[in-house]
Formats: C-alpha cells, structure tokens, sequence
C-alpha cells in the first residue's frame, strides 16, 4: 500500500508568549458612532471614536444635527420679532438668552434700563442659571446611575417653573424680554415666593450635596477624569463652569460688569484640577451664590420703571393706542418697521450658565439687522473634545460629556 506523505512550507514558529504581546502591540481599530440618538449625548451630538480594545485613541464630532440658521433668520427679522428665536438656543435657559439678545440690540441703541428693569432681568438670570444647573447635574449623574439625584434636582427645578409661569405666563419659551425692557413688572407677592423658593431650596441642595460630592463611585467616574489644563482651556475658549473648573477666575459678571452686577455681593467659584469633579464643584456652588444674590435682590428690589423711555422707539401704552390717533398711528409704524436702530456694529455678550453667550450686531441703520453672529458657549466648549477624549476609556465620554454640560440647540443654532 502506497503512502503519500507532505511537507509542511517552511515558516517561523513563535512561543505562545511571544504571540501574545504581538496581538496587544498590533490591536485592531475600532470606529464606534457614539450618538446622535445615544441619551447621555444630551441631544443631537455624534461622537466617532477611533478604539484599540476600550481605550480611545482618536475622537471626531459631528455637530449640525439641529442647524436651523438662526443668525440668518434674524438678519430678515425686525429685532424685537427675533426675541422668540433666542429662547430656543439654550432652551433650559431661555430668559437668559433673551436678555443676553436685548442688551445687545440696547448697547446698539444706545439705551440703559432703569434699576428697576435691571434688577428684574438679574432676576431672570439666576433664576434661569440656577435651572439649567439643576437639569445639567441631575442629567450628569443619571448618566453615572445615580437617578435618585435626578429626581431631586427635578422637583427643585419644578418649582423655579412655577415662578417662572407666575411672572412670564409660560414656562419653558418665556420670550418674556422686549428691547428696552420686559413684558411686565413682578406680581403682587412674587418677592416673598422667590424668598420662600430660596429657603426651601438651600438645605435640598445640601442633600444632594451630601448624596454626591461624597459618593465613592461618582468620585471614581469623575475625579481626575476629562482633565482641561488652564492653558488648554483659553487655547480653546473655553467659558462659563468648564473655565472656572480649570482654575481661571472669570465670570463676565465681575470682569464686565453688566444690569448692575457689581452691587451684588457674591463670590466666583473655581477649580484647582480641571477635571469632570470640579466642573461639578463649580456648578454646585454658582447655585447657592446664584441664592445670594437673589436674597439681596429680594430685600432692596428698586423701585419705579422696568422699561427705558422713549416715545420714538417704544410701544405707547394700550390704553393710549386705544384712545387716540396719533398713538394708534405710532404703534402701527413701531409694529410694521421696527425700532429706528442707529449704523454702527458692536458686541455685546453675558454670563449665561454654559458660559458667554454674545452676539454681534451689524447695523446699516433702520429695524432689521443687516449682520448678526451668536457666540455660542456651548459650540466653543464643545471643541475641545477632539483632544480631551483620546486616551480615555470608552466609559469616561459620558462623564466627559456631562461635565462639559452642552446644549445642542445652541451649538448648532
């Protein structure tokens, strides 16, 4: 019986050692998509990360998502009609944004509220900037899985709604803020409500500190987690909590004081690391100052006018438009063609709880701007995440992107 035999090719042979170092040196690349539709991307951000095994080694972000062309829309709008538009930039901030806008078109003017109408859009503000910090911490630590803060901060931020439909009529898009002032003065008994609002609100705040701050597991996920150095965060213009959780001490309500700010007794909250921990140290403590200047503004809340004074510029009173020709007649042009708004070009922008929100505003004179740009705070924070998330670990981009605490909506605007 014939027997064929073969000769196996010559190759190298390896001990089993040797070939596993080699497949951990030459590890496959992974691209993974991380959103638009993922939750803890707090809207409509995609994420692509480039992985060897659950390290990151290259991250990309795609933004447009959500683009609605805000700013060109405003260039063919008159500028009390785009007040609306502005709520819905950070829309878990909208009084703030509508300020931000109106102090802008009024630098533009020329024009400076009474101190009772500033005292009431610094009303607005820390209202505003102490709701978003309540949904942004408690969406950041139902992303980790502690959902029983959410639920806290949740009920806390239900109540500064009630105030807020109490003095606007709405609760979520106020549009509440007009060029040159509000839509009205506070209601009877508003200022014993925020009052009773900020003593029910400071010991439910030290419970989720005490639930939190201390929590073995949300210190693991966050402490020295998403580093942001003083360097790099300037180099990327970075705003708001994200700067000051980097150690650089500027609010723009202190360097650039605007509404009468530096009358307020409040202090500046800042970092020492930079990573994900004191970004929520910051967010934390800008709430109970955020209660201190309502407690002052509270006890000496000005009195008079909540509106600038101009009769070309301004609305007449309805009882007057109602009554009398030529006031029927004014009001007709004021609502058709807008407010007579100067040449000129400025900037303008405001502390907002993501950071500075801005606008620049390019006028050729008459109601409709002929250029508008929005610095959005959220867009710049948003870039420094192609170089904060490489060499992370797959799970550390939920904590990285909750402590950065982003709007899309005002991102892509």
């Amino acid at each position: 019986m014939m027997q064929t035999t073969f000769e196996q090719p010559d190759a190298p042979t390896r001990h089993l050692e040797d070939v596993r170092q080699a497949s951990q040196t030459l590890g496959e690349r992974l691209t993974l998509n991380m959103g638009p539709s993922h939750p803890s991307t707090h809207g409509v951000l995609r994420v692509l990360l480039e992985l060897d095994g659950e390290t990151i080694t290259k991250a990309t972000l795609d933004i447009g998502y959500l683009h609605r062309g805000d700013e060109k829309i405003a260039e063919n709008m008159q500028y009390n009609q785009f007040v609306p538009y502005t709520d819905r930039l950070d829309y878990l901030a909208p009084l703030s944004n509508n300020v931000a806008y109106a102090l802008a078109v009024e630098k533009l003017m020329g024009w400076e509220l009474p101190p009772r109408g500033k005292a009431l859009r610094v009303l607005c503000c820390e209202l505003a900037r102490i709701s978003s910090h309540l949904l942004g911490i408690g969406a950041y630590a139902m992303d980790i899985g502690a959902v029983t803060i959410f639920l806290f901060t949740f009920t806390e931020r239900e109540k500064i709604y009630n105030l807020i439909e109490l003095l606007t009529g709405a609760r979520f898009t106020t549009s509440y803020t007009r060029i040159g002032g509000q839509v009205r003065d506070l209601p009877e008994g508003f200022a014993e409500k925020v009052e009773g609002f900020v003593t029910s609100f400071l010991p439910a705040l030290t419970e989720v500190d005490r639930l939190l701050t201390r929590n073995r597991i949300f210190m693991d996920r966050t402490k020295d987690i998403g580093v942001i150095s003083r360097e790099d965060a300037i180099a990327y213009g970075l705003s708001g909590p994200n700067l000051r959780g980097s150690g650089i001490d500027h609010d723009l309500r202190r360097r650039h004081p605007y509404l009468d700010y530096d009358r307020y007794d409040f202090e500046i909250p800042v970092g020492t690391v930079g990573d994900c921990f004191d970004r929520y140290l910051v967010r934390m403590e800008e709430m109970r100052q955020s209660c201190r200047i309502l407690q002052q503004l509270m006890a000496n809340f000005p009195e008079g006018e909540i509106n600038y004074i101009d009769p070309k510029n301004m609305l007449p009173p309805k009882k007057a438009v109602l009554t009398k020709m030529e006031e029927l007649i004014h009001h007709f042009i004021l609502v058709t063609e807008g407010i007579d708004a100067p040449p000129g070009e400025i900037y303008c922008a405001a502390e907002n709880p993501k950071g500075e929100l801005g606008f620049y505003i390019y006028s050729r004179g008459g109601g409709v701007p002929y250029r508008l740009k929005i610095r959005a705070p959220s867009f710049a924070n948003l870039s420094i995440l192609n170089k904060l998330l490489p060499n992370h670990m797959v799970s550390d981009v939920v904590s990285i992107l909750g402590s950065i605490d982003f709007v899309m909506g005002e991102c892509d605007r």
